[in-house]
């Protein structure tokens, strides 16, 4: 991409696909680790040494997706990498405030169009060898120079252009314009080992399972479908040191047996994330504590503005103002949510009320479908199966009643939903989940997650060459481009409006995510907004 292009989207849904496997059927995976790597071959809770140095947690996700940092977004083995790996620099799990990670100090002037980097003296990988810049440049150039677009390419790519060594322990990375947000953005490009991922089939091992990094924790075992386990890495000398011996990530998709896993006396696991409402009072009367992280995890509705008559921004309007959001949060999230104000949720740093909020008001979405001269309009609403979006549709679906549009629910596997998206196949709404700060807060990473001239999501959308859709485009270009940020900000904000407007992709509510742990076992936890656990903060409580 030339410097003066149009930035590709930060995330392709497409890729997102591919890279994770989440929406298709489980594939065959190694597990072959180094030599370096090596643990029980059991998959049953084990994996520590037990005591108070031990922690045990359960994951509400998979971890038999890829586990190559360049290209993963499964939420289990993001969480796990930012322990293994680390990047130039890394960002706080809840603020998403950058700090030297492999690299000695954070850039003084990130508006500059060079940022050069000293690594860490001592660092080693977790089989003993020095980390070295080449590793450095080894890793950016597997981003920004691959055929086939990475994952991280598309949140790298952007807006850097290379990555240069300047000596065994310095290296410099050259930016294509002034953008200050790519440095939170480096915690998403993991260093990784040239000696180990550089050789034939060293990529299809990271994709296996295979992780070696510089982090506090290094993998000592892997069990696709059911656990890894981890051990403090004696030789790390970096600034998140390791406060657990061992630790054992299970992998329990299932709510019930997630929550059974730390309920009771006998409790198996310190921690758990991806609790279900409905048994926050039941966990918090057993003495855990239990906390929500809001973020922008939502769910949205997405129309196929090329079926009439959701071409008519009125339809989509009037589909918004006719959905109770009120009586979704009590029914369906019992009280975890918040009406969608913005595309953004209401803690994001760019955070302004839009100008469209769409409050419950069935009069105006009455109006609004006739003077579009829709009568008689008849729904069948897609969604994704995902727990609490099957318990929140039913409102949807008596709200559009209300109002005359006869609705049909059809919950269906989130696998089954895409795949006929990407197959073009024609449909009229769908209602899913998305939570991109997974890889950031930042408002333009957020935005681009859906918006943008090349995007997935407008592919399925048919806007992507609509006038309204094109104009947005360029103001977002503008924005991402623009050094001052108090600019930037207002900018980000004037077309985040428009979006509102149009309502094409657009969140209904933003919810929070549970997680629950036992205070008299484990301190320094901080919920996350976003799937998945980091307790590189966290200690355990000393008996």
């Amino acid at each position: 991409m030339s410097d003066d292009a149009t930035p590709r989207t930060a995330l392709h849904r497409r890729s997102f696909l591919k890279f994770t496997g989440a929406l298709g059927a489980a594939t065959a995976i190694t597990t072959s680790l180094s030599a370096c790597s090596s643990g029980p071959e059991s998959t049953n809770d084990t994996g520590g040494e037990g005591g108070s140095d031990h922690l045990t947690a359960v994951i509400g996700y998979g971890n038999d997706q890829s586990w190559d940092p360049t290209k993963t977004a499964s939420a289990f083995t993001m969480a796990a990498n930012h322990h293994i790996y680390e990047g130039l620099l890394d960002t706080d799990p809840i603020t998403r405030k950058p700090y030297p990670a492999l690299a000695t100090e954070v850039p003084r002037d990130l508006s500059a169009t060079t940022w050069r980097f000293t690594l860490r003296d001592g660092a080693k990988w977790h089989d003993g060898k020095p980390v070295t810049a080449d590793d450095v440049i080894f890793t950016f150039d597997r981003i920004l120079k691959t055929e086939t677009p990475l994952l991280a390419t598309s949140f790298i790519g952007p807006w850097l252009k290379e990555a240069r060594k300047v000596d065994d322990r310095t290296v410099e990375l050259i930016l294509k314009f002034p953008f200050p947000e790519g440095a939170p953005r480096l915690t998403i490009a993991k260093i990784m080992p040239e000696h180990v991922f550089g050789k034939a089939g060293g990529w299809e091992a990271a994709d296996g399972g295979k992780a070696i990094g510089s982090g506090p924790y290094r993998q000592t075992a892997h069990h696709p479908k059911s656990n890894t386990t981890f051990a403090a890495f004696a030789d790390y000398n970096g600034p998140r040191r390791p406060t657990f011996k061992t630790m054992n990530w299970l992998s329990i998709v299932d709510a019930a047996p997630r929550v059974a896993k730390i309920s009771g006396s006998n409790a198996g696991a310190q921690i758990a994330e991806n609790i279900p409402y409905a048994n926050v009072d039941q966990l918090q009367k057993q003495g855990l504590t239990v906390e929500g992280g809001a973020g922008m995890n939502h769910m949205f509705l997405l129309f196929n503005t090329g079926h009439k008559p959701f071409d008519d921004i009125r339809v989509r309007q009037a589909l918004f103002y006719a959905i109770d959001t009120e009586k979704m949060i009590q029914a369906g999230l019992r009280g975890h949510g918040k009406p969608a104000s913005s595309f953004l949720d209401t803690g994001n740093p760019t955070y302004r009320k839009a100008k469209t909020v769409y409050g419950y008001d069935p009069k105006k979405a009455r109006q609004l479908l006739a003077e579009a001269g829709v009568k008689d309009l008849t729904i069948n609403l897609q969604a994704v199966n995902v727990s609490w979006i099957v318990d929140c549709i039913p409102t949807i679906k008596a709200s559009w009643d209300a109002i005359g549009v006869k609705t049909t629910l059809q919950p269906q596997e989130t696998s089954a939903v895409f795949s006929k998206l990407d197959q073009k196949k024609d449909f009229q709404v769908v209602a899913a989940a998305s939570n991109p700060n997974q890889f950031g807060i930042d408002a333009d990473l957020i935005m681009h997650y859906n918006y943008g001239p090349n995007n997935t999501w407008m592919g399925y959308a048919r806007w992507q060459n609509n006038p309204t859709a094109k104009h947005l485009f360029t103001l977002m270009d503008r924005a991402t481009r623009e050094p001052d940020a108090a600019k930037k900000k207002q900018m980000t904000q004037d077309y985040i409006d428009i979006v509102a407007e149009n309502a094409v992709i657009y969140p209904v509510v933003h919810n929070e995510l549970i997680t629950a742990w036992d205070p008299k076992k484990i301190t320094g936890i901080r919920p996350q907004p976003y799937p998945g656990i980091n307790v590189l903060t966290a200690k355990p409580v000393k008996s």
